[in-house]
Parts: C-alpha cells; structure tokens; sequence
C-alpha cells in the first residue's frame, strides 16, 4: 500500500510539473520559441528517466507489475521502471531463518514437554514468493510451528529424545510439501531445546541412576566369576603337582607369620598324611 501511495505521489508530482510548465509555456513561447519549449520537455523527460532508475542487488531479484498486472522478474543490476505506471518489489533470494517459538507439546505417551526450533527456508520463485503468498516469511514460521506440534504428538518421548534429527527430517518434508507452491525451499529444520517436566526430569534420573547401579552389579558379578575361575584352575594345578600344596602351605604360614621372634606351627605336608591313610587302608586288606 504504501508503494502504491508512492507512485501516485510521483506520477501526480509529474503531472503537476507537466501542467506548471504548460502554463508558462504559453506565454513564454513568443519569446522561447520552439527550441525553449523543446528543453523544458526535454527536462521533464530527463527527470522522469532519472526518477525510474533502480538498481537490485546481486542477492535480489525485483519483481515489476504493470498497472498492477505481473509483467516480469528482473535481475540484479541497474534498471528503470515508468514511475506511476510500474512498480517493483524486491525480493531478498539468500537462505533466511526464522525461529519456532517454545511450544508445548503433549507426545503419544502423554508426556508434556517445551520444544522450540529454527527453520532455513531460501526463496526458489521470486514471482510466487509474491503473487502466491501475502508474507511468505510468516506462513512458512506459521506452517512450520503447526506441523512441529502434529509430528511431537504423534511419537513417544524416548523417541523423541533420541530419534532427534528423524523427527526433524520429517517436519522438514511436510513443511517443504506445502511451501513448493510458494516458491519456497525448506533447507533444514533444526529441534534446538526440548524442556522436560521437573518430576520428568527425577524419574530420568533415578532410572538413570539404577541403570548405572545394575551395570555395576554384574561388572562386579562378571569379575567374581573370573576370579573364581582362574582360582579354581590354580587349585587343580597345585592338586596336579607333587609337593604342590606343601609349598604353598609353608608360603602362606610364613606370610601369615613373618615376625621370626614367634612360635610358627609346621603343617605336615598332605602328601605324607595320604601315605599314611594308604598304609593303614593295605594293612587291614592284609
């Protein structure tokens, strides 16, 4: 609306111009002549070119309407317009961004949770960009915000915990779907925070706590056994080897014992205490 005021402003000034010179052409004819009243159109045109000039920048492309009717997309450089006839709007073609505020979101599991993201949209169609859409930039924050809201309900908070960049991927496709026909490219939507419930937050961090306490039970469990194991085989090789168990009966005596100043009990070796017991068990076979 307001460029609209612009150019009637200027076509009107122009026109004003046009008629103020008419006036004073009259009676400046006689003494101009034809060659004055030539310069002062010539002026006027002048003006009226100088008026029209517009340059779009390299990132921009300008879309002319022509008595209100699309007439073209120009490109970056220096152009003219016919001031009150035509006029331009520009639009910025770079990728731009455009927050999602905080929504609260109830997911699939019935678990309220505050997520907000951020959306990269970059322009493909000038002309659509303006002629499909009134503010391109609000309805793709608008899309965006309704879609984030209809993908969170329909997952659980563990997934959406750790299936972040999925769930981002599918808002993207549905954003991206309906802004095709706006001349919009959707590049990425990233979930920055998600804000879980305080009594949410304990419940994690018990569970998290347990899980850590389990691990370590059977870490625990796990190094017992292995223990147990080698402890085991050690037995049986000792077992295995003659005058085994006594060697490892008189180091454990003297780690128990290493002050020479006390009484230290020698154990017979149980070598000997089979000899015996296979002596007694041959004398009464006899």
């Amino acid at each position: 609306m307001a460029t609209n005021n612009q150019n009637i402003s200027s076509l009107a000034s122009i026109v004003a111009l046009v008629i103020v010179a008419i006036i004073f052409a009259g009676p400046a004819m006689q003494e101009l002549g034809l060659l004055g009243l030539l310069a002062i159109f010539a002026g006027l045109i002048l003006m009226v070119l100088l008026i029209g000039l517009r340059v779009i920048d390299q990132y921009e492309r300008a879309i002319v309407l022509t008595l209100g009717q699309y007439s073209g997309t120009r490109g970056p450089g220096l152009t003219w317009i016919l001031v009150g006839i035509q006029r331009m709007i520009k639009v910025d073609m770079r990728i731009t961004t455009t927050d999602i505020p905080s929504q609260e979101v109830i997911t699939k599991d019935n678990v309220p949770v505050g997520i907000n993201a951020v959306v990269y949209f970059q322009p493909e169609s000038a002309e659509k960009a303006i002629l499909n859409i009134q503010d391109y930039t609000l309805a793709v924050s608008q899309y965006a915000q309704a879609a984030l809201r209809d993908v969170i309900g329909g997952v659980e908070l563990d997934s959406l915990l750790s299936e972040r960049e999925k769930i981002s991927e599918e808002i993207k496709k549905i954003v991206d779907q309906a802004t095709n026909s706006w001349g919009i490219n959707v590049t990425d939507i990233k979930i920055q925070d998600i804000e879980l419930p305080a009594d949410m937050k304990r419940v994690m961090a018990k569970q998290a706590e347990s899980e850590r306490e389990r691990r370590a039970i059977i870490i625990r469990a796990e190094g017992e056994f292995q223990a147990s194991a080698r402890l085991a085989q050690a037995a049986k090789m000792l077992t295995d080897t003659p005058g085994g168990l006594s060697m490892r009966t008189l180091q454990t005596i003297e780690k128990i014992n290493p002050d020479p100043s006390k009484t230290v009990i020698f154990a017979l070796p149980v070598e000997i205490l089979e000899g015996f017991k296979k002596l007694t068990t041959a004398i009464t076979l006899w």
